[in-house]
């Protein structure tokens, strides 16, 4: 069954994104923008307040479009329990872990979240991500951070 309904809290976020966008853009233009070769310090701001105001134009528009009136699902426990752990589990452990291993168990921690991911395809997801970042961060960028940590008998 559809109806025509409006979502109250996107069209509030879709305002919001596009307040905040129009205030970042009006201060960024009180300094030097420059030109997209050589970017001054207001470039940057302008262009992201630009997309922040598309965003919420966009959200703002799906707000008002035609939604489903079927029920609302069960809080997420299980995505509470395994994505807000993640990221501090990273943090904690990438100095004693090194970055590989922490990456890899931060992103199958997070993997496991969902209940339609299956324990093999979180591991694929989980060395696909670390295999990308360690060829990004430390190849790539070249940040100068431990890859295997002095937790590790390596």
């Amino acid at each position: 069954m559809t109806t025509t309904k409006t979502d109250r809290t996107d069209a509030a976020a879709g305002i919001l994104f596009i307040a905040f966008g129009l205030l970042f853009g009006v201060q960024s233009l009180g300094m030097e923008l420059g030109t997209a070769f050589r970017m001054g310090p207001g470039y940057f701001p302008l262009v992201l307040s630009g997309v922040l105001i598309l965003l919420g134009l966009a959200i703002l528009i799906i707000a008002f479009k035609k939604v489903s009136a079927t029920e609302m699902g069960g809080f997420a426990w299980r995505g509470m329990l395994f994505i807000l752990p993640a990221p501090v589990f990273f943090g904690l452990t990438v100095r004693g872990l090194g970055f590989v291993p922490a990456i890899f168990l931060t992103t199958l921690i997070a993997g496991l979240a969902s209940l339609k991911m299956k324990p093999q395809w979180a591991l694929v997801l989980a060395f696909g991500v670390t295999v990308f970042s360690t060829l990004v961060f430390s190849y790539g960028l070249g940040l100068p951070f431990r890859r295997f940590g002095p937790w590790l008998p390596l």
